[in-house]
């Protein structure tokens, strides 16, 4: 038996109990991992929530009538392998690894070996774990633009997991970043390496008259003629999901989405809707960033995999900034 986060019904994060499950076992293709850390994404309290509820209709891999497809919680995850399915010939047991799969809050998750990478010597378990989806999602974001180097890119959301990446991965490929932040967060976009903080209770950025060669948004808060007001002629507005726990229960952020694929094509303005994939090469490069310190993952608090529970309720309420992860 091993012991994992375990959800029957949707809710908050009241929902999640630390249970005895069965030890899963690596079937054909597949890694056996005795998780040392896992870190929470938006996606975890989405799937945790239900909401917004028309994704329920919309992703019936993740979402069921009552309670999610997949009763764990959890995306990303660092650790160590303990088994391999047949045909898997890259991991042995005893190597350190760490990436993207489904179940990871627990103490044993298995995990396709394709989407695994090696753990880098330097970087720490709780490290690892906070780059995989958040780390991906900001690379896919940017590749999808297609800036060069020089050009502006304003991100907004940018001291959530994704955000804090986006800010770091911006300066790595030479563009000059503005970062739209919470008050508490101005100091620390500045020192990831953002040009220009904006505080958004103190400015609206869609009213300040500056224009950028890319506008990142991650809240979803926003309506897309304002969004396209800030996009300079022939840049590129690039969206990914969003939302406030409580708030837009029943469409909420995918709002914004829906009308960017029906308006987006006679806009005048590039809308990008890119969605991140598990990218083992990619997962690779941005290790090595990490590596040479180029990127460093911002950690908010690390939580053991008792108080999970507790770090869900932290990550919404809260407003955490950069990742929260948690030690198995």
């Amino acid at each position: 038996m091993t012991r994992a986060v375990v959800q029957e019904r949707y809710g908050s994060s009241e929902v999640l109990t630390l249970s005895d499950v069965p030890t899963p076992t690596p079937g054909p293709g597949e890694v056996l991992v005795a998780v040392r850390a896992a870190s929470l994404n938006a996606r975890d309290w989405h799937i945790m929530r239900g909401e917004p509820r028309a994704a329920r209709l919309l992703d019936r891999t993740a979402f069921g009538r009552r309670g999610p497809q997949v009763a764990i919680r959890g995306t990303d995850l660092a650790g160590t392998v303990e088994a391999v399915g047949a045909d898997v010939t890259r991991w042995r047991p005893g190597d350190h690894v760490f990436g993207e799969g489904t179940a990871t809050l627990a103490e044993h998750a298995v995990v396709p070996a394709g989407q695994l990478v090696a753990l880098p010597a330097g970087v720490t378990f709780e490290q690892a774990a906070a780059l995989p989806l958040a780390a991906t999602t900001a690379q896919v974001l940017l590749d999808a633009a297609g800036p060069v180097p020089g050009q502006s890119i304003l991100v907004n959301g940018a001291s959530g997991g994704v955000g804090t990446f986006a800010i770091q991965l911006a300066r790595v490929a030479g563009l000059d970043v503005t970062a739209v932040v919470s008050p508490r967060n101005l100091e620390q976009a500045a020192t990831l390496g953002a040009e220009s903080v904006i505080d958004y209770t103190r400015q609206d950025f869609t009213t300040l008259g500056r224009v950028y060669d890319v506008v990142v948004d991650l809240v979803g808060n926003r309506g897309l003629r304002e969004l396209r007001r800030v996009v300079r002629p022939g840049g590129a507005l690039v969206l990914s999901g969003g939302g406030v726990p409580g708030e837009g229960r029943i469409i909420g952020p995918l709002r914004l989405l829906v009308w960017a694929h029906l308006a987006g094509p006679f806009s005048g303005t590039r809308v990008l809707t890119p969605v991140a994939a598990p990218d083992p090469e990619l997962l690779d490069r941005l290790a090595a960033h990490v590596v040479a310190g180029t990127v460093s993952p911002v950690i908010d608090r690390c939580f053991p995999l008792v108080e999970t529970s507790e770090a869900f309720r932290y990550l919404e309420t809260q407003h955490a900034t950069g990742k929260v992860v948690i030690a198995v």
